[in-house]
């Protein structure tokens, strides 16, 4: 029925040939310059009064409330969690291991990220977060749709002509900024708020040791120290794998076939925080819902991480020891319940992206023995690398998504103002990612025969 609609919008074409890796750089480049430009674009028609009701996670969901990323990537990732939900559920028959099927689910997630960059458009404006001026309320909110739908199309465009992935060439520029914005932002004095006037986290940790009082600089330094440990164990992690002995060719050329624990990557986190974005969203556009508003807003409550949790913690316990503890007890549960539904929502979207993304036993075994591969000592069939791989890729699936799901949530609670623990995580893994895949386009072109296992 959708078919008709979604064949007839607006595509990227395919390149016509072979996209060399310096035009996939600039391409990215471009993309990731115009994402910075709508960044720093004012929306028209709405008043200095900006509600942060999305505090934390403006840069994971590629945002700036105010410009004309104010919605950013979450319609486009909202689109795509609802059809894995449905496709998952068997609510939607689609079989994405087929690619008609595939080109369907694509489709069907491009017509309602377009429907859904509209709504919250509207949503946006209507909550309260942004205040339209009189008459420009329409105005306001295509403004933000419009915004939504440019990063749709330059994400098409990074997919085709670029390297990875807009949506995390996004995540990543923002991110990153924020984070060295925050550490090393100079003292603004003049009407500015107190916050700006005494600088980035670097300034205030010197400031504070002046006054020789040693607990107050630790407690300022302390969400940096723990984002570099964070960036060391995603790194370290990056190279965990299993090795699955292959054997390629007639000859039975032997090789290995990695399974990484962060076989899954970032993505069930992506998933998981734009999902808890848009519940609180939700839940502050039905705010004055009778039963439904209170619901919405406990949801939105416990999928919401208590940000500077252990800083808190640390000055409360040093001050008033057991009563501290005491007196942080609806705060720890609140930290305990979030992470329990953030690792579950991460691996339910884990399992639903490696079948999606044709990560899944069944579709690696394909890959491999239409590349002429086979595990060694076995019968060259692919039933017998299906029933191999299944004994690895599904628990590691579960391991890598609680793995990401602990490190981001914890993260979140520990770092404070200066990043998130999850924008950390995204951006350290997206720019690792984008770093595989250069070598990979060095290796192939290299070692053409490569070309037929990754494509």
């Amino acid at each position: 029925m959708l078919a008709p609609i979604y064949n007839a919008l607006p595509v990227v074409k395919q390149p016509a040939g072979e996209v060399t890796l310096k035009k996939k750089l600039m391409w990215s480049a471009i993309a990731l310059l115009l994402f910075f430009i709508m960044g720093n674009v004012t929306l028209i028609g709405i008043t200095p009064d900006i509600t942060d009701y999305l505090q934390g996670l403006q840069t994971i969901l590629a945002s700036n409330i105010g410009t004309l990323i104010s919605a950013g990537i979450s319609p486009i990732v909202l689109a795509s969690i609802i059809l894995q939900l449905l496709v998952g559920g068997k609510l939607i028959n689609i079989d994405l291991s087929d690619p008609v099927g595939k080109a369907k689910f694509q489709g069907v997630q491009k017509l309602f990220a377009i429907v859904l960059c509209f709504f919250e458009g509207i949503v946006y404006t209507a909550s309260g977060m942004l205040q339209p001026l009189p008459g420009m309320f329409i105005f306001v909110a295509l403004q933000i749709a419009l915004g939504s739908l440019i990063l749709l199309y330059l994400d098409e465009v990074v997919s085709k002509y670029g390297i990875g992935s807009g949506i995390g060439l996004f995540i990543a520029g923002g991110v990153s900024g924020a984070f060295f914005w925050q550490v090393f932002r100079p003292p603004i004095i003049s009407g500015v708020s107190p916050d700006l006037a005494t600088g980035g986290t670097l300034m205030q940790f010197f400031n504070s040791l002046g006054t020789g009082m040693m607990l107050p600089a630790l407690i300022v330094v302390l969400p940096i120290i723990i984002a570099i440990v964070i960036f060391l164990i995603i790194v370290f992690a990056e190279g965990m794998h299993v090795n699955i002995p292959i054997t390629m060719g007639r000859r039975g050329t032997g090789g290995r076939f990695p399974v990484k624990l962060l076989y899954v990557s970032n993505i069930p986190v992506i998933l998981a925080v734009a999902l808890f974005a848009n519940l609180r969203l939700w839940g502050l556009a039905l705010a004055n819902v009778p039963i439904l508003g209170g619901i919405m807003n406990i949801v939105a409550f416990y999928t919401t991480s208590p940000f500077n949790l252990l800083g808190n913690f640390i000055v409360q316990v040093s001050g008033e020891g057991i009563n501290g503890i005491i007196f942080m007890a609806p705060e720890l549960f609140h930290a305990f319940v979030y992470m329990v539904i953030l690792i579950v929502a991460c691996v339910v979207f884990g399992k639903f992206w490696v079948q999606m993304g044709g990560q899944g036993p069944d579709a690696v075994a394909e890959q491999l023995q239409r590349s002429g591969m086979y595990i060694p000592g076995f019968r060259r069939d692919k039933r017998i690398i299906q029933s191999i791989l299944e004994r690895y890729i599904p628990p590691i699936t579960i391991m890598g998504s609680i793995f990401v799901a602990l490190l981001a949530g914890f993260g979140d609670m520990a770092l404070g103002t200066v990043a998130s623990g999850t924008g950390i995580l995204l951006t350290v893994g997206i720019i690792y990612r984008l770093y595989e895949e250069l070598a990979r386009e060095q290796m192939m072109t290299t070692h053409p025969l490569l070309k037929r296992f990754f494509g």
